[in-house]
């Protein structure tokens, strides 16, 4: 699979990924074919793209019998596995991948890889800005954005590459293989694309599958579910805990940041805990393991300590858009499970009104009966999930719990219920995809509506 040069090679799905995979695939001598299920008007300019560089694109359905001529599928992350197309060449014994398997394939750079159901783009981030800091050359790619693949050829053996990596991109690898990687943590997510939470958590361990003794592994020492895969991984294991010292990795001690690589005895202390610009208990771990995997590439205690005090948050995470008349609008559209909206409230001490809702995935709303029931005066619900976030809202005793038909009436409704000091959150729980494009569409929108009122 390392040569693709003359191999004919179907990639499913336009989107960046697609496109930029395609690109480099006929860069190193390939035959590549592109299909996207969508109607060729919503992806022209992508299309006429790829077909301007002799890429042949197929749009409007999968046939099947694209399949059948292929030596290499390149799928889409979010694309299921059980689509005919997919399982067409499964059945052939033609390998189906993803773009991040390609792009490790053909980089020269060692590759720092990041994932966990929650936190991903605020650690990815944070680790960026401490390597930069720092003085250490990196790259920042993945589930961030811009895809590896892109970039892949573009960066060389002296600098990192730092990538953001979801379920869907790790169960398309094969040997992929991180210099560091990171498990932030482990919730039940996306359960309707990967069917179990055990073929979700193995999709997060082929992070480490690769992994020789001596790369490193990170792993969340406060997760039972996480820190018991220590004794699966051939990688020295450093953890990240708030709760007890740890001999490799980074942890609290007495308010302070600790960094370990040599016993805990002789842990250096970053900073205080306090001096973090980020909001809430969960970006203190986020902070934590940001720290410890710019540590273990290179970055002084001082650069991570400096980005700690300086980093506020990332677009469309806890976002501040605007105060008016007292009230506070909060753009969190990266919320795309339960357990990130909990998070995301329980960072206020504020009353809140939510905008809760999207696509509907079954997740189990039980945890957040008491934190709403806490903390929310108001619940505006939309998407398809916003019936059970309205029951949800009831059970838990929330004063006003009312479904609308969009984001920008929700906006509107919120605005009219809100008074002087209290805080209107988009933190859905719940993924985009049944009323916008991405969860970065989502937030736009709330954005432009909050500076329309």
């Amino acid at each position: 699979m390392v040569q693709f040069s003359g191999k004919s090679v179907l990639v499913l799905g336009l989107a960046r990924s697609g496109v930029a995979v395609a690109k480099l695939l006929q860069r190193l001598g390939a035959r590549v074919t592109v299909n996207d299920a969508s109607p060729r008007d919503r992806v022209d300019a992508d299309a006429k793209e790829l077909e301007a560089r002799g890429i042949r694109v197929f749009t409007d359905g999968h046939p099947q019998e694209l399949a059948d001529a292929c030596d290499l599928v390149v799928k889409n992350p979010g694309i299921p596995y059980d689509r005919p197309i997919v399982l067409r060449a499964l059945e052939r014994g033609v390998p189906v991948i993803t773009e991040v398997e390609v792009a490790f394939q053909v980089t020269a750079a060692p590759i720092i890889g990041i994932t966990g159901s929650n936190g991903k783009t605020t650690t990815t981030t944070l680790v960026g800005r401490m390597l930069h800091e720092a003085g250490v050359p990196a790259t920042l790619a993945g589930n961030i954005g811009t895809p590896l693949s892109a970039v892949a050829m573009d960066t060389s053996a002296d600098q990192w590459l730092v990538a953001e990596l979801s379920s869907f991109q790790l169960q398309g690898t094969v040997s992929l293989r991180p210099k560091i990687a990171a498990l932030l943590n482990i919730y039940p997510a996306h359960l309707d694309y990967h069917g179990t939470l055990e073929k979700y958590i193995n999709a997060k361990k082929r992070l480490f599958a690769n992994q020789e003794p001596d790369d490193i592994a990170i792993l969340n020492g406060d997760q039972e579910i996480v820190a018991d895969l220590a004794s699966e991984l051939a990688a020295k294991v450093w953890l990240v805990s708030t709760k007890r010292r740890v001999s490799r990795g980074a942890y609290l001690l007495n308010g302070k940041l600790m960094l370990a690589a040599a016993g805990a005895q002789n842990a250096t202390p970053i900073m205080d805990v306090s001096e973090i610009a980020l909001r809430g208990e969960h970006n203190v771990q986020n902070a934590l393991f940001a720290a410890a995997i710019a540590f273990a590439a290179g970055a002084s205690a001082q650069a991570i300590a400096d980005t700690l005090r300086e980093f506020s948050g990332v677009e469309h995470r806890m976002e501040f858009v605007r105060q008016i008349a007292g009230v506070s609008f909060v753009n969190d559209s990266k919320a795309t499970n339960p357990q990130a909206t909990i998070k995301t409230i329980s960072s206020f001490v504020e009353p809140i009104i939510a905008i809760l809702g999207g696509l509907e995935r079954g997740d189990d709303l039980s945890a957040l009966v008491p934190v709403a029931a806490k903390q929310l005066k108001a619940v505006l619900a939309i998407g398809e999930s916003g019936p059970r976030m309205i029951e949800m809202a009831r059970q838990a005793g929330v004063p006003v719990a009312l479904q609308v038909s969009s984001l920008p009436e929700a906006v509107q409704q919120a605005a009219a219920l809100a008074e002087s000091g209290d805080i209107v959150l988009l933190s859905p729980a719940a993924a985009s995809w049944d009323m916008f494009a991405s969860f970065e569409d989502r937030g736009r929108i709330f954005k432009e509506a909050v500076h329309m009122l």
